[in-house]
């Protein structure tokens, strides 16, 4: 089973608020990309975004150029349906984030929480942090948010790598300045605890 299918049967068989990601609203991002003061101009991308509500607060929040990316078309098309009119205001990319082409110098701001993480292997990292450096305008903002060095090693039947806020920057190298850095606890709807790592950075 390809990485596609696999995300597919997910997002087909679960519902969105059964899976251990879920969160009625992504607290820490939007604190994050309140603190950036990026304006409701602004381009946003939410790499992952499949039926996270992350969309539904930016909206909410006035801004108007947002994109929302994720591997799976089943997740892209319940989001869109539950946006309502709403998602004639969103760009919808089904396509894997290590592959697609994405426009150069198009976004202010990239946000990703729980993608990087499940690139186990070296060759997709490299291939993810490329898209950042392309498709980011310089002095673009950068929020990633991965499980932390105390979070799970496995998710949804995939391995996943942690890190610490070290490990984190080091993938994306010099031309990321790290701004801050945090940790928070996610309970899932099981009840169960997992750690987060949250890094800000700014593209030079």
């Amino acid at each position: 089973m390809s990485v596609q299918e696999h995300w597919e049967r997910i997002y087909s068989t679960r519902a969105p608020d059964q899976v251990s990601w879920y969160c009625a609203h992504l607290g820490a991002a939007l604190e994050l990309i309140e603190r950036t003061q990026v304006s409701q101009m602004a381009a946003i991308i939410d790499v992952g975004g499949g039926e996270s509500t992350l969309v539904d607060d930016l909206l909410a929040l006035g801004f108007d150029d947002i994109t929302v990316l994720d591997i799976s078309a089943t997740a892209i098309d319940a989001t869109r349906k539950r946006s309502g009119d709403r998602a004639e205001r969103v760009r919808w990319i089904a396509a894997d984030i290590t592959r697609v082409e994405l426009e150069p110098r198009r976004y202010d701001l990239w946000h990703d929480r729980a993608v990087f993480h499940f690139l186990t292997e070296e060759s997709d990292r490299v291939a993810y942090v490329r898209q950042v450096a392309r498709a980011v305008k310089p002095g673009g903002h950068v929020i990633i948010g991965t499980f932390g060095p105390e979070g799970p090693t496995r998710c949804s039947g995939l391995d996943v790598v942690r890190y610490d806020a070290e490990s984190l920057h080091g993938e994306f190298g010099a031309r990321f300045r790290l701004l801050e850095s945090s940790k928070q606890l996610h309970q899932t709807p099981f009840g169960t605890m997992q750690q987060f790592l949250y890094c800000y950075c700014r593209l030079e």
